[in-house]
């Protein structure tokens, strides 16, 4: 009888990780925060009011009302119109600095923790370049390749890569050592086989995670640099370049500051909020918990 009662027990359905991760209130709620701003962005050629760039001196520092929702700048133009066009520039700046910086930062992380010779050579190189303050290198690399999109990328791509890099070369030291990646080696595989077919996967979790939060590093560093002006050039719509030409006006116009800065907290916080669940999902830790 004992034996057909455990034949007939079926084991209890582990849930899907996406049922676990959205199981996260952390998570929901950084979720919608960055649907609506994904959503602003895609959908700001249709529904901005006004052309982010037109000027209209006559409505020149016009409170927010019902013609113009968030208020004019000191040129006349749209603020709702602007916020909504900046955050397409901070989100396409942001993932274009997640993939330099987590594709670098893995590679260079992989060969370090898996190749010792390279370690002593480029765990150097990496100390090196976080031994800088990372605003300064990325305002200094600014300065030499001048204010534009692309050198935001490079910039701020470079100043984060070396954390990638590190969290990733500590999973391999320990991945490396476990007993299946040192049987594959041992019955004839190469020790690149072993690095991508067996390393590179154990390690893909704190890559990911590193991944959300280097979009949130990446939207404030691409404000910061465009409110010093060594970012996104004046003509562009940014929260940053908002943030800059609303700093004569902050007194008298406060919301020429207040609504760009609205639109990157809101942005940054669903990121981080995002991440922590991601984060807490992919412990294993946790996961036991």
């Amino acid at each position: 009888m004992a034996v057909q009662e455990q034949a007939g027990r079926t084991e209890p359905r582990k849930p899907h990780f996406l049922a676990k991760l959205f199981s996260r209130t952390n998570v929901i709620i950084g979720t919608i925060l960055l649907v609506v701003v994904l959503a602003t962005a895609l959908s700001a050629d249709l529904l901005a009011p006004a052309d982010p760039n037109a000027l209209a001196v006559q409505n020149r520092l016009k409170p927010p009302g019902p013609v113009h929702l968030l208020g004019t700048d000191e040129f006349g133009r749209d603020v709702l119109s602007r916020v909504m066009h900046g955050a397409r520039t901070s989100l396409i700046i942001g993932c274009a600095v997640v993939f330099v910086a987590v594709g670098l930062g893995s590679v260079l992380g992989l060969l370090t923790g898996f190749y010792s010779r390279l370690d002593a050579v480029l765990s150097r190189l990496l100390d090196g370049l976080m031994s800088f303050p990372g605003l300064v290198l990325a305002i200094a690399m600014a300065g030499v390749l001048g204010a534009s999109s692309s050198t935001v990328i490079i910039a701020l791509g470079t100043v984060y890569m070396p954390r990638v890099a590190r969290v990733v070369r500590s999973s391999v030291l320990v991945v490396k050592e476990l007993p299946y990646v040192e049987a594959c080696i041992a019955v004839g595989g190469s020790r690149l086989y072993a690095l991508f077919r067996h390393v590179l996967p154990n390690v893909l979790s704190p890559i990911i995670v590193q991944a959300s939060f280097i979009f949130s590093y990446a939207v404030l560093g691409e404000a910061a640099l465009s409110f010093l002006g060594a970012g996104i050039p004046p003509t562009q719509p940014s929260w940053g370049n908002m943030l800059a030409e609303a700093r004569t006006f902050v007194v008298m116009a406060w919301w020429m500051a207040f609504f760009p800065g609205v639109a990157i907290m809101i942005t940054v916080l669903g990121l981080n909020l995002f991440g922590d669940g991601l984060r807490d999902a992919l412990d294993p830790k946790m996961r036991e918990r």
